[in-house]
């Protein structure tokens, strides 16, 4: 047995040979990070496989010409040429490995794998091509396997070093001499580890032709079948890959845009309230670092739905796209503008000041007066901005918003087209209370925090109590009981009104089967019933469902209509008088004399009752102005065949001059204040005269 002795000169040189192509081949992958040569990348790529392929051959060739052989040899070019070609396609896979954006650790185990196993087999095919005079060559298992071993874990380390680092190859020496002595040397260890794997066997003239004639043909038919396997096996897994990476970009391109669309609005693509929590997030943290201030301008387009009722919605959408660009072409770099509602803008001012909010106001104001042509249509509008400056006014985005928007209103109470500075006033501070009542509503109504208290109205003949009227209070867990006057306008602008309403006329109904039970006469109950209730779809048949649950006389029940209320749509409100009034309620007309057209229509509402205003009856005097005109409306009235009940009589000289003047009931605190069903009866009625 015959074992391999080297020309050390030409290891040295194998190994330098290995050093200078693969810093060639580091230096052509460099190519393929940088944008200037992706149009290129296909080319690099090959040509860096290429000469990658070359520096593995090449180490190869160098190191059978640095080994004495035991005899004289020859090439079989054939194999020769299938080891280069192993090499290539290995080299190139592991090129375009790293290329790729991820490299996940069963990608990177693959292409060790393949990198690798391509190493071995350009070795191992090549020696196959080694022809030797009556020479047999034979393999050490243990030290062909450790160099196998040696070539697929240098390839992997090489291959996660190289695309770790790729993007600092270029800029670090250092990285990218060790890279190329990792590869150089896993090249290098791979070969002599095989080569020091061989030894050498004689054999006779005859057996080696006989052995040539018979096994050559199956060697060269198995190597060209296995290279053709890792070719396959190769340019399928980068065809994977390739759609793999193809999908994954999609992916990313979809998440992209829904990340998008998550903080964009979908009409105008600004940004919308999303985006506007992270970036006040952002802009209140860098302040921490620098004193400037921040200006919100909060902008809302005047008379908007006008043009929505008139032109239509589409046009209306087209003047906020409009109107978005317009003011979004203007914009300086510290500026941004955003949507935060149906025809609200909010314009951010990074590093302002009072005078710079004041100019940029004034010239966003110029910009929306400018008219916009939309589908041969000359559109005309104005804005009114509001202004709350950080941290002056607020040191969060929800009180910064809040009294941007009390300012705006301002502005709009000013007259419009106009802006207004944030001024912490009483009545600003009254809207926020109002707000908060309003919040704390919704969960009254759920719990049903509220108590009817019972107004007594009396006869002006002889003083008796002929009705009552409930009156609705709030018992607020916090602030105790509060008037209507403090939640009603927030339950109707909330709708909170209508099951409030339907609540107070199934407490009335109640009351009054108890009084009809125990023959008490407190009859009619009233119930005042809002505009929103008594055009509301269900109004009918939840009376009908009341007057069957509780059993009662429909005419103990009167409902209380305000007198602009019935006049806001006179032909339904005659058409709902005349169905009640079938259905056996009593009807009346609150705060007469305070709407319009009323003598005009008087005389078509189906009524019973008559309640003039309070504001006729405070300043009232023997023969004063306001004794004249109710003179004229009890007469009037009187003649319609209607009751007159008098409002908010509180002195005996009211009493009297209503009295004489012919009105039938009085009710006031004159008489009877309100109170709680169990008090009703404790009132005493004395009159001074």
């Amino acid at each position: 047995m015959i074992h391999i002795h080297y020309d050390f000169s030409l290891i040295v040189g194998s190994i330098i040979v290995a050093i200078l192509v693969c810093y060639l081949a580091i230096s052509i992958e460099q190519l393929l990070f940088r944008e200037l040569f992706q149009k290129y990348k296909k080319i690099l790529l090959v040509i860096s496989g290429f000469v990658l392929g070359a520096a593995i051959w090449c180490t190869h060739l160098v190191g059978i010409l640095a080994s004495h052989l035991p005899a004289t040899y020859s090439s079989d070019y054939r194999f020769v040429f299938v080891s280069y070609i192993i090499a290539f396609i290995a080299s190139t896979f592991a090129v375009w490995l790293i290329t790729k954006e991820t490299l996940p650790f069963m990608r990177l185990i693959l292409g060790a794998l393949l990198m690798g196993l391509g190493i071995s087999g350009m070795h191992y095919v090549g020696m196959m091509g080694l022809v030797l005079g009556q020479h047999k060559i034979h393999y050490d298992p243990l030290l062909t396997l450790f160099s196998v071993l040696i070539a697929i874990s240098g390839s992997g380390l090489t291959l996660w070093l190289t695309f770790k680092y790729k993007n600092a190859v270029y800029k670090l020496i250092h990285i990218k001499l060790y890279l190329v002595l990792m590869m150089a040397f896993t090249i290098v260890a791979m070969h002599y580890t095989g080569m020091a794997a061989m030894s050498f066997d004689s054999i006779h003239t005859d057996q080696l032709v006989s052995n040539y004639q018979t096994g050559q043909g199956l060697i060269l038919f198995t190597i060209v079948f296995i290279s053709s396997l890792i070719l396959i096996a190769t340019f399928c897994v980068a065809v994977l890959e390739q759609r793999l990476e193809a999908r994954n970009k999609q992916l990313s391109k979809v998440n992209r845009e829904l990340a998008n669309r998550a903080v964009e609005d979908n009409l105008t693509k600004l940004p919308n309230r999303l985006f506007l929590a992270e970036y006040s997030h952002f802009l209140f943290t860098e302040h921490r670092y620098r004193d400037d201030k921040i200006a919100f301008l909060y902008i809302d387009l005047d008379r908007f739905k006008a043009v929505n009722d008139v032109f239509g919605h589409h046009v209306g959408d087209q003047l906020l796209v409009l109107l978005a660009t317009r003011i979004h072409s203007k914009l300086k770099a510290n500026e941004k503008l955003l949507r935060i509602g149906g025809d609200e803008f909010l314009m951010v001012l990074e590093r302002a000041t009072i005078d710079t909010a004041s100019e940029t106001a004034e010239e966003v104001l110029g910009w929306i007066q400018d008219s916009f042509l939309i589908a041969g249509k000359e559109i005309n509008i104005s804005s009114s901005i509001g202004i709350a400056m950080y941290p002056d006014h607020a040191n969060n985005l929800q009180d910064l918003l809040i009294n941007a928007d009390a300012a705006m209103l301002t502005s709009k109470n000013q007259g419009r087209n106009t802006y207004s500075f944030f001024n912490f006033t009483a009545d600003q501070q009254e809207a926020k209370s109002q707000t908060k009542l309003i919040n704390d509503l919704y969960k009254a109504v759920e719990e049903q925090q509220f108590v009817l208290f019972y107004q007594p109205k009396f006869t002006t003949k002889n003083r008796e109590i002929c009705g009552v009227e409930a009156l609705i209070r709030w018992n607020h867990p916090n602030l105790g009981l509060l008037p209507p006057n403090m939640f009603i306008p927030g339950a109707e602008k909330t709708g909170l009104i209508i099951p409030m309403g339907y609540w107070a006329l199934e407490q009335a109904c109640k009351q009054i089967q108890i009084w009809e039970r125990n023959g008490s006469n407190y009859f009619p109950v009233a119930v005042n019933l809002s505009a929103v209730q008594f055009e509301h779809k269900h109004l009918f048949s939840t009376l009908e469902g009341l007057f069957q649950k509780y059993q009662i006389k429909p005419h103990h029940l009167a409902i209380e209509i305000t007198e602009s209320t019935a006049m806001h749509h006179i032909d339904a409100s005659i058409r709902c008088f005349n169905r009640l009034r079938q259905m056996g309620i009593k009807l009346a007309i609150d705060d007469f004399g305070t709407g319009h057209s009323s003598f005009l229509y008087l005389k078509n509402l189906p009524v019973d009752e008559l309640k003039i205003d309070r504001e006729f009856i405070k300043d009232l005097a023997i023969g004063s102005k306001d004794e004249m005109i109710l003179a004229s409306i009890i007469q009037l009235a009187i003649k319609l065949g209607l009751v007159v009940t008098a409002e908010g009589v509180e002195t005996p000289l009211q009493a009297e001059i209503l009295t004489r003047l012919g009105c039938q009931q009085l009710q006031g605190y004159l008489l009877g204040m309100p109170v709680k069903v169990d008090h009703l009866e404790e009132i005493k009625y004395t009159f001074s005269s």
